[in-house]
């Protein structure tokens, strides 16, 4: 009896006796074919994770919703909107303009690198044409406003003519339904001048105090004077790492510490909330971090 070509894998017919009686004749599988479908599989991994990371994931804008502060009262709706790095108005701006709109809150906080290049300032010109006109919006500078030459004068006009305030080392009061809330917006972290005590130097103490700050980590140095404590603090720059299978990023950029995203609580300081930001910086690809459009409805 010869020995089957060590090449092949012989898989019998079955026993006609089984309920598969008839079904056909043997086949066979070379090992050649098992080889050949093995590295097709192992291919087509990576693609799907470059088809998820390039094509999907950086233009499905996820919107998050959050509550803050007491169980009663009235609500203070706040749509925290950064790192939107603006290129162009495309798909995902336009899913972004329509959660504002549909979502209806009552503060919105841009903070910081809403662009990273000058060129880029028509569209983002267009971009907050376009926001919703009835909350207060309130917006804060990034590195990448720095970085690109924009500046704090050039976005400051550009604000000012959307009504936008722009608060850099500065604070404004604002009223809700009878209750006095304080917003607090001081100077990137990195490429900025921050100057908590110049910002409040003015400032009677209020109960409650909103602090708008780019980088994360400035929550643990950002010299707020004792009689000034601060309720609530919102922050981006982090993308939630933009690259970060299995929610572990790959690399975090300098000014996060170990904030990534979401919600830190820490006793004796303000609680905090990191959003994964709109756009991308660097590569535009986004893989476990997708855009976020975060919500947050704070009790007062």
């Amino acid at each position: 009896m010869t020995s089957p070509d060590p090449a092949t894998v012989v898989v019998p017919a079955r026993d006609a006796a089984s309920p598969a009686a008839g079904a056909g004749p043997a086949w066979h599988m070379t090992r050649r074919m098992v080889l050949r479908g093995g590295l097709l599989a192992a291919a087509a991994v990576p693609a799907a994770v470059a088809v998820q990371g390039t094509l999907i994931e950086p233009g499905r804008l996820v919107t998050t919703s959050h509550a803050f502060g007491s169980t009663s009262g009235p609500r203070l709706r706040i749509a925290l909107v950064t790192d939107l790095h603006v290129r162009r108005v495309g798909g995902l701006e336009r899913q972004l303009l329509e959660r504002l709109h549909d979502s209806q809150p009552d503060l919105i906080a841009i903070v910081g690198d809403a662009i990273d290049r000058r060129a880029a300032i028509g569209h983002l010109d267009t971009l907050l044409g376009e926001f919703p006109r009835r909350p207060r919006t309130c917006a804060v500078m990034g590195n990448w406003e720095y970085n690109c030459g924009a500046g704090r004068h050039l976005m400051g006009r550009l604000y000012e003519k959307h009504g936008i305030d722009l608060l850099v080392n500065r604070f404004l009061d604002i009223e809700h339904e009878g209750r006095r809330v304080r917003i607090t917006g001081l100077d990137d972290l990195i490429r900025g001048s921050s100057d908590a005590r110049q910002a409040l130097a003015a400032a009677e103490p209020v109960e409650r105090h909103l602090a708008l700050l780019h980088c994360p980590v400035h929550r643990d140095v950002m010299g707020m004077p004792r009689e000034h404590p601060v309720s609530l603090v919102l922050s981006g720059h982090s993308h939630g790492g933009q690259v970060a299978p299995f929610g572990r990023p790959l690399v975090l950029p300098h000014g996060c510490g170990a904030y990534v995203a979401g919600w830190y609580h820490r006793a004796a300081t303000a609680a905090l909330y990191v959003s994964r930001g709109v756009g991308t910086s660097g590569i535009p690809v986004r893989l476990g971090a997708p855009p976020e459009l975060a919500l947050i409805d704070w009790r007062l």
